[in-house]
Parts: structure tokens; C-alpha cells; sequence
């Protein structure tokens, strides 16, 4: 299937399409389509490629800083070693993987590759250089079992696995032809990406292939907070539209001078999307961690002066109980971002007092819309909208559909969001029910989630339908009760998730991770909660524990903590 016949359409070719179609200049509602429309334009000079045959790899790399000028201009960073890789050093390492991959493995248009690391300074290499032999990239958690690394290599069908030595043990039982990404191991017949690039040091020519942006490019694996993981099929469509928007909202809101910070994981679509593909074609600089430490996290932001971080909540909750304690100084930071899971407005407004001096923005993606759909353009809008997660990205449509009736919603009508837009998936891989069930007939995704547009256009992300608890027929967004619980001077961490209850259907209960030394109570927690909501939403169990489980983007893991419960009631039968 060709670019042209892809069932999406960017804003501007629905309004080419359609010269009459009318919506409100404020909020981008349509009252006759029921359909919110994007208010941002990207500019004559900055547009979505849509070239058929362009690939994403091809793409990337067309907007890298020029090789022949570029020789000491840094692209990567390794915060612990402080090993710097510049624009070209990247470039040159890229062709020689790819053609090490392609002549000396034999990896071919359409073989799945599977990655199995934390993030390095290798990852980007890697990633497009399995992007420009046509391959398809699958990434995974290192931290994930044994048995659930096996199943996503049987599920993506992947020819090729490439390894940190540490997790190799946990591919061994799954035959897989495997690569370290360097080191050796006990296996001395086991080459590294190290050896491939140094040995193509003086890569051969790769042979033309025939491309399109609807080839898949990556199958990424959904955190499955509340159900199965599921394999989300992304193309070099998705992925140049994203990159194309994610350049644009960079330069619109920052500079080749910034100095970003990556402790987001690579194997996530918001790591993939910013520090694997997009930020590149910015010519900015990246900073490395291989994983969220808040001290390495502090030290680095001193040590290389530090100007943008794209974060999660939690990270966003930690700096504001911790960073001033520590006595950091962290006067270089200009922006924070949030993204990958909700942040509450209680915590936004907290980290906006702790440091007023940065700009706070929370935007909204999902796996399946390739990480993207709104943003905020300012620091001042994000403030004065705090709560919100902005507006919709360039390209992007939207819907409120009201759960029971199927009908479009307008302004402040809570209901569930749908978006249309070239970022969207191709669908969940071997699993037409899921795919039918959340891509309709005419391209629209249905996210699961539930949200109102106030009048000027700004979303607003109550929590997942799923997740809703069912009260007495009222029902409870546990984001809400959270955001509450957080505010406690002693709570560092909170979740809440439905308890089965005879009576009532479900009632809220909440797990909470109190400071050390606080002798806070259930009965206390209960009132804290009760005396800032209505009755119906009052949490009525509390259980205390070392820590809340969260996906590796900092999503709560509440299908854990619901299976916990029960284990807790059962045990006391």
C-alpha cells in the first residue's frame, strides 16, 4: 500500500479537501464533523516528507549536521564515562553496522531484528542501522524474565538478536542467532557490534532496495498496564512524521545550544522517538544514562550544564521532595518535559514553586500514535493551563466520543479521545480483533482514554476507561485520588486501584509509600483523602508498601497491585 493510500490525511489535506469545512477558531471544534482539529501549522518550511520510497534511516540521516563540517560537533555523550561520539563519528558508524549487518550477517528487507539492552552510546547506531537495511527493529526491557523475552522473540518472528552481555543467558533458550552489543562473553564464537563496525570500518555499498514508507519499520511491545502486552506495528511513515514534528517543536522552543538529558529508556517509544531518531536532526547535544539515578541525574546536570530533560512523573516527583535537599545546583535547566504517563497538576504546580526559573511542559502520546499527539509551545501556556497536556500536534485530529451514545463531543464533555493522524499504527501485529477493536474503518484510534477539550483547545487527560473505579454507579479516576495523596508532605509514592466490594461494586484503595521515620496511619491517610473530595470518591483501604510498580516509562504497573490485593484477601480467609 502506497503513502497516498494510507487511510489518514494531515489536517491541511482534509481542509484542501473540504475548502467549506468551518471549526471554531479557539478550540478547534467542528460542530458539524464533531471533529477538533489541530491550530498549529508547521510552516511552509518545515512539512511531512511524502516521498513513497523514503525510509526513516534515509530520512535521519538527510538532516544530520554535514559530515564534512560536523567533525568535533558532539552528538552523544556517556554521562558515566564521559566518551563523546560526534555527528560524523555517528554517521560513519552507522553505514559501517549496516553493512556488517547486510554482507556479514546476511540480514535482509524484513527480517525483525530483537534488542535487548539499556540505553548506550551504541543504541542509536543500531536502530538506524537496522532502519537502512530494511530490517524491522523489535526492542525489549533487559529487566524482563526469561520467559517474556521469549515470547516476544517467537511473537515478532526475529531472525537476529542483538545483546548486552549481561542479558544474553535470557535469549540462549530461544535459538535465536545472537550479537553481543560489545564485550565478550563466555561464548568466544559470538561476535560484538563493536567488531562489525570496526571491521566495516570501510563499509561496502548496500544494494538498492525497494522501499516504502507503509513497510513496517519497528514492532514495539505495549507496557500492558492493564492487559496482555501487544506487538504495535509502526512504519517509516510513522516514524518520519513523528521525527518531522518532533524537529519542528524543537526548533519552534529551543536551540542547537541546548544540552538534553537521556535517562528515558531507548527501548520505549518516547526514548526512541527523542533520543534514538528524532533529536538528532536537530544537531543538538545528548547526555546518556543507562538508567534513572536522582543523584547521577543531579551530578550531570552540573557537569554539562544541562538545558532540557525529557522526563516522567516520577522523575518529576523526585526532583521536587529531593533535588534541593541535596544542596544541587541546577540553574542551567531551562525546560522540563513530562510525557509516557500522567502528571498531576498538584505536582506540576509544586515543581513550578521549587523552581520557577524552569519551564514545566506535560505532553500526551501513546505507543500506537508513535509517542505523539499534543504538546505545549510555551512554558507560559503549560503554567497557565497546568493540568492540561496541551495542544493538538500539527496533523492531528481529534474526537471525544461519548462512551455509551458513539456521538462527538464538544468542549468540556468528558468522554473518550480518538485521534487521527500519519503517527498512527498500522495496527497490532498477528491480532486483527485487537486491531479492529481499536482502529475504526476511517483511521480513527481509539486511545482508552477518557478527556475533554476546554474552549480554547487544550486537552485534558482525566485517567484510562479501564482504570475508572466503579462506585455505587458513580465513577472514580484513581489519577485523581493519586494526585491528592501526593500532596501529603510524608507520602513519596502513591497508587490506588479498585477492590472488589459486595456492597458498593468497587471501592478505591490506595497503596502508599510513606518517607522514612513517618508514623502515618491508615485512619490518617483515609481523612486526608476525604477531607478534599466528595464522599462517593473516598479511599477506603490503605495498605503501606516499600515502593509502587511501574512500567519503565513510569506508567503504574496497577494490574500488580491488583493482583496483590487479592493475594492479601485471600491469604486472610
Amino acid at each position: 500500500m502506497s503513502v497516498k493510500e494510507t487511510p489518514w490525511k494531515t489536517t491541511t489535506e482534509e481542509e484542501s479537501a473540504n475548502p467549506q469545512q468551518v471549526f471554531d477558531e479557539k478550540s478547534g471544534f467542528d460542530p458539524e464533523t464533531r471533529i477538533y482539529h489541530s491550530l498549529v501549522k508547521l510552516g511552509e518550511q518545515k512539512q511531512i516528507p511524502r516521498r513513497p520510497d523514503l525510509d526513516t534511516a534515509t530520512f535521519v540521516l538527510s538532516q544530520f549536521p554535514d559530515p564534512h563540517k560536523s567533525e568535533s560537533q558532539i552528538a552523544l555523550i556517556d554521562a558515566a564515562t564521559n566518551q563523546h561520539v560526534t555527528y560524523a563519528q555517528l554517521h560513519r558508524s552507522i553505514r559501517s553496522l549496516a553493512s556488517g549487518l547486510y554482507h556479514a550477517l546476511g540480514v535482509r528487507q524484513g527480517d525483525v531484528v530483537f534488542v535487548l539492552s539499556p540505553n548506550s552510546l551504541l543504541y542509536p547506531t543500531i536502530c538506524l542501522a537496522v532502519f537502512s537495511v530494511g530490517a524491522v527493529l523489535t526492542t525489549a526491557n533487559p529487566l524482563n524474565t526469561q520467559a517474556e523475552i521469549a515470547k516476544q522473540v517467537r511473537d515478532s518472528g526475529a531472525k537476529l538478536a542483538i545483546s548486552v552481555p549481561a542479558e544474553l543467558h535470557k535469549l540462549v533458550p530461544t535459538g535465536v542467532p545472537t550479537v553481543l552489543t560489545s564485550g565478550k562473553s563466555s561464548n568466544d564464537n559470538l561476535l560484538s557490534i563493536e567488531e562489525l563496525i570496526e571491521c566495516c570500518d570501510d563499509p561496502l555499498e548496500l544494494p538498492q532496495i525497494s522501499r516504502a514508507q507503509s513497510d513496517t519499520a519497528a514492532i514495539l511491545y505495549s507496557s500492558g498496564t492493564t492487559g496482555t502486552s501487544k506487538g504495535v506495528i509502526l512504519t517509516h511513515a510513522n516514524f518520519i512524521s513523528l521525527v518531522t514534528l518532533l524537529q519542528w517543536s524543537v526548533e519552534v522552543t529551543s536551540s542547537e545550544k541546548d544540552v538534553f538529558l537521556c535517562f528515558i529508556p531507548m527501548f520505549h517509544i518516547y526514548g526512541l522517538a527523542f533520543f534514538a531518531l528524532g533529536l538528532f536532526c536537530s544537531g543538538v547535544t545528548t547526555v546518556l544514562m543507562q538508567k534513572f539515578e536522582l543523584q547521577i541525574m543531579l551530578d550531570a546536570i552540573q557537569a554539562h550544564k544541562i538545558s532540557n530533560i525529557p522526563a516522567v512523573p516520577p522523575v518529576i516527583l523526585g526532583l521536587v521532595k529531593y533535588a534541593r535537599k541535596e544542596g544541587s545546583d541546577l540553574s542551567c535547566l531551562r525546560r522540563v518535559g513530562s510525557g509516557a504517563a500522567p502528571l498531576s497538576k498538584e505536582v506540576a504546580d509544586r515543581f513550578r514553586e521549587r523552581f520557577p526559573w524552569v519551564e514545566l511542559r506535560q505532553g500526551y502520546g501513546l505507543t500506537e500514535s508513535t509517542g505523539a499527539a499534543t504538546f505545549f509551545a510555551s512554558g507560559r501556556e503549560a503554567k497557565a493551563r497546568s493540568g492540561s497536556s496541551g495542544v493538538l500536534l500539527p496533523s492531528f485530529c481529534a474526537k471525544v466520543v461519548d462512551t455509551e451514545t458513539g456521538k462527538g463531543l464538544p468542549p468540556y464533555r468528558e468522554g473518550e479521545l480518538w485521534l487521527k493522524s500519519p503517527t498512527i499504527m498500522k495496527g497490532y501485529l498477528g491480532n486483527v480483533e485487537a486491531t479492529t477493536a481499536t482502529i475504526d474503518s476511517d483511521g480513527w484510534l481509539k486511545t482508552g482514554d477518557l478527556c475533554y477539550f476546554d474552549e480554547d483547545g487544550y486537552v485534558y487527560i482525566v485517567d484510562r476507561i479501564k482504570e475508572l473505579i466503579k462506585h455505587n454507579g458513580y465513577q472514580v479516576a484513581p489519577a485523581e485520588l493519586e494526585a491528592i495523596l501526593l500532596s501529603h508532605p510524608t507520602i513519596l509514592d502513591a497508587a490506588v486501584i479498585p477492590l472488589e466490594d459486595e456492597e458498593a461494586g468497587q471501592i478505591p484503595m490506595a497503596y502508599v509509600v510513606k518517607a522514612a521515620g513517618s508514623e502515618l496511619t491508615e485512619d490518617q491517610v483515609i481523612q486526608f483523602v476525604s477531607d478534599q473530595v466528595a464522599p462517593y470518591k473516598k479511599v477506603r483501604r490503605v495498605a503501606f508498601t516499600s515502593a509502587i510498580p511501574r512500567s519503565a516509562a513510569g506508567k503504574i504497573l496497577r494490574k500488580e497491585l491488583v493482583s496483590q490485593s487479592k493475594q492479601q484477601l485471600i491469604s486472610k480467609l
